[in-house]
This record gives C-alpha cells, structure tokens and sequence, in this order.
C-alpha cells in the first residue's frame, strides 16, 4: 500500500501546517438563516418594553415635578422649615389699688405635630397619650382632625402638665414622634376662691367660638364667663410665630424669622381686694351674697357669691374629681349677687318713697298699727306680735311695723310701688354683663295677668308693700337701691372698670325723689340703727350708719335673712347689701357680715 491514507480516514481528518495540530474538517454545513421577519418582531418587542418603561419613568417624572411639585417642594419644606406659634400672654387683672386678682405663670404645655404621623398612628398615639396626660383619646384626636392632618402647625393638647407626666414623656419621646413640649404662660388666680364670681373662668375656644374666629388657632384660650369673658378681646392678646429651621431629628438648628406676640391689655377693677376678702370671710361660704358699692359713683367694691368655687381648676382640663367636689355644694357656680330674693322689710324703702311721690302720704303722715289687719277674710300680722300704736315713717321703719306699710302699700297701689322701684333701679337689667343669676322684679296687675293668668288681688298689695309675694330684688339692685336714698336721690349705674368711674356713660341720674321724701327715709333708716332691728350697728365700734334689715319668707325652708344700709351718715360712701339664705332674721344673720364690712372700711387708709 502506499503511504496515503484511505480516503474515508483523510476526508475526516487534514493535517495542517498550524501548529495547533488536528482540526475537526468536516464537510461544510449548510447555515439555515431565521426570516427577516422574525427578526423585525423581536426587535420590535425589545424597543416597546424600553419604551414602556421609559414612559413610566417619564410619567412619574412628570408627576412627582409638574403635578406634584408644589405639593412635595412644600413638604420639603416643611421637614426643614417650621412656622411655631407663640402664645401670648393674657393681660392681668387687678383690684383698684393694682393688687393683682388674676395673674399668670410659667407652665408646661404639649403641642403634636399632625404631620409627623399619619392618621392610623395618630389613633395609636393618641391611646398611649391619653394614659400619661389624663385625657381621652378621642379628644386629642379631635383636635387633631380640627388642626387636620396635613397641617404644618403644632396643636396644643394640654396645659399645666404635671411634673409626673413631664417626666414619663421624656422618658417615652421616641415612641411620640411630632411631640414637643414647651414652656409658656398660664392663667393663675392666687387668692383661688376669691371674687371667683366676678372674675370667671377661662377654657379652650368651643367650635362654635373657632369658627367666629378663624384667627383663633387650634388650643386657644379665650373667657367662659365673669370679667374673662367679658374683657376677652382686650385680655387674650394677640398670637404670635416663629419661623425655625430644624433637622432630620426635629432639633431647631436656627430662627429664620420672628412674629413677636401681643401681650392682652391689663385690667383695672373697681374691687376693693381687702373688703372683698372681708365680705367673703363673713359670709363663710354659706348660700348668699354681699354687695358694696360707691354711693356716688357706683363703683362696686364688692361682689361677693357663696358658696364659691376656685377658677384655678378650669385653667387646665377639669378631672372627674374635681367636678365631683363642686357638684358637693349647692350650685357653686350661680352668682347669687345677680339673683333674684324676696327682699322682706328692706323694700319697705321702696314703699315709702312711692307713697309720698304719689301724693298719697306725706312725710309727717301717721298710721294706726295693730297685731293684725285683716283683708279677704285672712289675717296679715304685725312684726313682733302686737302694734306699735299711732307712728310715722321714721318709727315704721325702726320697728319694722307691717301693718303700717300693709295700709299705706294697699293705699298707694302697685303702679305706683312698681314705678318707683323701677326709678330705683330694681328689675332694670343691671347684671354688669355677668351671667349667673336671674334679676329682680317688680309685678303689676297686667304683668302677673300676662306671666299666671290671674287678676290682681288685694292681698297680693299687701304682701308686696313688706317685699313678699312675686317682688324679687337682686343683692346688687339693693345697693343701687339704698344709694339713691344716700346720695341725695340719683341712682347710680353699677360698673367693674376704674376706666369707667366718672364718665357720661355712668353719671348718676337724677330720679325725682323729693327733698322731704329722702329726709324721711334717712331717718327711718338711721333710726334702725340707734334703735331699731340694726342697734348692733351703734356699738361705738364704727361710725354712726343707716339700714333696714330684712326676714324673707322662703317655702319649705327657713326664712332669708338680709340687711341694706349707708356710711357713714354725715358723709354717705358706701351702700352695703346682704342676703343669707335661709339665715333667719337679718338682725342675726346678715347685720353681723355688715358690720365686718364697715369695720374694714373705716379702718384707717381704706377709704378713698
């Protein structure tokens, strides 16, 4: 055989030259290339899905920067940037010397940022929050929906937290994110229970209130009731704001702007602080009132309401046991110096003077007194039992005679006892702008026609000649009363602001009382007190002074006892007026708290 290689061993295999020795030499395949058109397909495809997703990615763009943009720059913002409000501090209250009776000190209150969570956590928040602060969830949550969710402002949730809880929110901070406590300015009323009547109270703004005042933001304290609430626009101030920059973990890295706040404008009363604690020491928290008052101005000096309550407690959320203690007493929160009474014998002032203004009477007039008159068939009874004989006015009102004044009230008739009360300011809506009490009333035939629906009585005029039956006279409306017969016959307009002494809008006005008319009457009420129901009064221990005391019958309970008066006589300051429920005879009950008024007045730098 040759050297060649069978040809079936050498059409598999070549020996080359290339170093890299045998390679596979296999026939030629034939390459099978796939349709153009498969091939466009696919690309086709592959460009669609990058299409695809460079138009959600565009999509997006274009929303997170021109739909949204706004919205997310804001927010950025805000995570960087905050506006904090800033209270302002409300104005304090003073008595006529500048003895502070309502003042404010420093406290800490809780704020949440309704941003820095969601709803859905807020709702867990909310839970753990109201088991430190004492509060119920759902009103944080209130509040928060109020301020809404996506505000950038903090919403104050509590006042006057307590170290307790102070320290157990610092201790949890990291579980309260959007939390932040800070140091502000609260209501403080050192003296608590005293002149609280008259003061009032604060509280947080209701919805309704909110919603007068959209300026108002979400916590803020405004006036419930007295001189709060009455002074509230010049009291609360105005609100003011930072503008902070802070970081990722909310810590102010530095102040970008300052909107300082308006401090509320201080008040002046005309409360006298010392006869005010006087009157309510005497009083002792029984059911009652004291008023005092300049019988030339109608400065009120005292306002006086017992059983009291302290403001202090409405200064922050009010708990379930502190209401409970007021609820123990016996409406703590009715102003009985805005009430109306029954006024008893002190009335018989009014009947004097509408007997000789109408003519009926004259000042030298005299009345046959008995045990008893009777009229309709019923028995009306003398004071003390038995008559006093023949006597004018001045010993009518010494003696307290009711038979007396039954024979000149029937003789001078309603009308005319209803119109001069009226002169004399009694039912004339003179509560102050307090609220608390419901005012005085003098009935007329057509009135108690209109209010029962029944006709006028003669008893009915006898009764109210002694101030019984439907005539109601507030403790106020009794010093606007006996002032008038002080001051020389002009009836004063009772105020609570030294801005307000001695201008047009509280000059007394003259009431067409009679020279001879008020003579007569001084000195029946002067003559109480030398010797009459008042003699307590002339013990040496204080200048000589004039009064009518009063007993009021009260159904089902004991009588109501009450004293109105002047001093001193040879220059009228100061009108007194007291009622103490069911205290008994005035003589006993109401004479002693007055006489404890005087003292303090006439001590030595009180006046003036």
């Amino acid at each position: 055989m040759s050297g060649r290689l069978p040809f079936s061993s050498r059409s598999r295999f070549t020996r080359t030259a290339n170093i890299s020795g045998w390679q596979n030499t296999a026939l030629p395949r034939k390459v099978v290339n796939a349709p153009a058109g498969n091939r466009s397909l696919r690309a086709i495809g592959l460009m669609s899905i990058a299409t695809l997703f460079m138009s959600v990615c565009i999509a997006r763009l274009v929303q997170l920067q021109l739909i949204e943009g706004d919205y997310h720059r804001k927010r950025a913002e805000n995570n960087r940037v905050r506006l904090v409000p800033i209270a302002a501090e409300r104005g304090l209250i003073t008595d006529r010397k500048g003895k502070l009776i309502a003042a404010n000190r420093l406290s800490r209150s809780v704020y949440l940022w309704p941003k820095e969570q969601s709803p859905a956590q807020w709702q867990v928040t909310a839970v753990e929050l109201s088991r430190v602060l004492n509060l119920k969830s759902d009103e944080i949550l209130q509040k928060l929906g109020q301020a809404d969710y996506t505000s950038a402002m903090p919403v104050r949730i509590s006042q006057n937290l307590t170290p307790e809880a102070f320290i157990a929110l610092e201790e949890r901070s990291a579980q309260f994110p959007g939390l932040e406590i800070r140091i502000e300015s609260n209501r403080y009323y050192p003296h608590e229970n005293l002149a609280a009547h008259l003061l009032g109270y604060i509280g947080e703004a209701t919805a309704t209130e909110m919603k007068a005042h959209p300026e108002f933001p979400v916590g803020m304290i405004v006036g419930k009731a007295g001189i709060e609430r009455i002074a509230d626009p010049q009291l609360r101030g105005i609100w003011g704001s930072r503008l902070i920059e802070v970081d990722a973990r909310r810590r102010e890295l530095r102040e970008l702007g300052i909107s300082s706040p308006t401090a509320g404008s201080d008040l002046q009363l005309t409360l006298d602080l010392d006869l005010q604690k006087t009157a309510e020491k005497a009083l002792a928290n029984r059911r009652g009132a004291v008023v005092v008052m300049d019988i030339k101005t109608g400065a009120v000096l005292v306002l006086a309401s017992g059983p009291s309550f302290d403001p202090n407690i409405f200064t922050d959320k009010v708990t379930k046991a502190e209401w409970q203690s007021l609820q123990q007493t016996e409406n703590p929160l009715l102003n009985r110096a805005l009430q109306g009474y029954p006024p008893g014998s002190t009335f018989k002032i009014v009947t004097a003077a509408a007997a000789m203004q109408s003519g009926k009477f004259s000042p030298n007039s005299k009345v046959a007194t008995s045990g008893y008159i009777t009229v309709g068939g019923v028995r009306f009874r003398e004071h003390g039992g038995s008559g006093y004989g023949v006597i004018g006015f001045p010993d009518a009102f010494a003696y307290s005679s009711n038979t007396f004044f039954y024979q000149v009230g029937m003789a001078t008739g309603p009308e005319e006892i209803s119109k001069w009360g009226h002169r004399l300011g009694i039912g004339e809506g003179n509560n102050l702008g307090l609220t608390g009490g419901k005012g005085g009333s003098i009935p007329t035939p057509d009135r108690k026609k209109q209010l029962y629906g029944q006709p006028w009585y003669v008893g009915d005029s006898v009764t109210m000649a002694i101030g019984q039956g439907l005539v109601l006279v507030t403790p106020l409306e009794m010093a606007m009363m006996v002032s008038a017969i002080a001051n020389g016959g002009f009836r004063v307009k009772p105020h609570l602001f030294t801005s307000q002494t001695n201008t047009p809008q509280t000059k007394p006005v003259p009431i067409g009382l009679a020279r001879g008319t008020i003579d007569t009457i001084r000195a029946g009420l002067i003559a109480v007190v030398k010797k009459g129901t008042a003699k307590r009064l002339n013990d040496g221990s204080i200048p000589l002074t004039a009064g009518k005391t009063g007993t009021a019958e009260v159904p089902g309970g004991a009588d109501n006892a009450l004293f109105v008066g002047y001093g001193p006589v040879d220059n009228p300051q100061i009108a007194v007026a007291v009622v103490v429920e069911n205290g008994g005879y005035g003589a006993v009950s109401a004479v002693p708290i007055a006489h404890e008024i005087y003292k303090a007045f006439f001590k030595k730098g009180t006046r003036g």
